[in-house]
């Protein structure tokens, strides 16, 4: 059962990977001009279906992490039951304020949709509004990754300390944590430190964990042992 947990859990981090990779940071990147409204809104128009598949990877992201809080609980409650608990509700809450971010995202569609059918406002207008609805999505999504950070770093610590996965994931997660924690701070206290090199150690971490339950997975007989005859996962 634990081999085909981490198989999963091996499946849902790479399509996390590409998901996020995808919907948050390639596409995004090609739809927005920065500064630029009208170039912004002619690449929403001439791109739809691209902007359209940027959204549907954040749902497949969105689907995946909500998955992998719960399977990561029941990993790591053997080490500690509260702690993998707290870290799912961090996971979760991380979950929810992103998808509140991805709502500004998908209404810039709509804003520049508006400015063909709605003359209450200018076109200039309506694309200013798409260009500032896009930023608030990027705004709201930096505001929130501590939650996210906190996460991982809770799941390194319980790695770490849990003896039937490798104790070389947990400092990665829990460095790859503290890079998220790091950013968000820097975005609301000192902006111009707030570079996405903080976010790359979370990259390499999760493509560790997903080479590692594809290949070793989690020592069943280490697991099984923390948990306790009664647990009734066992």
């Amino acid at each position: 059962m634990l081999r085909r947990y981490a198989n999963v859990v091996g499946v849902l981090l790479a399509l996390s990977i590409i998901g996020g990779g995808l919907g948050e940071a390639y596409i995004p990147g090609k739809i927005i001009a920065t500064g630029d409204p009208s170039a912004t809104a002619r690449n929403i128009s001439s791109s739809e279906l691209q902007f359209r598949l940027g959204f549907a990877a954040y749902l497949v992201e969105g689907i995946c992490d909500v998955t992998l809080a719960l399977l990561f609980y029941f990993l790591l409650r053997p080490v500690r039951n509260d702690l993998s608990l707290l870290a799912a509700f961090f996971g979760l809450v991380a979950m929810i304020m992103f998808a509140f971010a991805e709502f500004f995202y998908f209404a810039a569609l709509r804003f520049v949709q508006s400015a063909a059918v709605l003359r209450t406002f200018s076109p200039d207008q309506w694309n200013v509004a798409a260009l500032m609805s896009l930023k608030f999505y990027t705004l709201i999504g930096e505001l929130f990754m501590l939650f996210y950070g906190l996460a991982w770093i809770v799941r390194g610590y319980l790695i770490f300390r849990s003896q039937y996965l490798p104790r070389f994931l947990g400092v990665l997660f829990v460095v790859a944590g503290v890079g998220f924690v790091s950013r968000n701070i820097a975005v609301v206290l000192a902006p111009k430190y707030a570079s996405d090199l903080l976010l790359v150690p979370m990259f390499v971490a999760m493509l560790t964990m997903t080479v590692w339950m594809f290949t070793k997975g989690v020592d069943e007989a280490l697991w099984a042992a923390s948990a306790g005859p009664a647990d009734p996962g066992a």
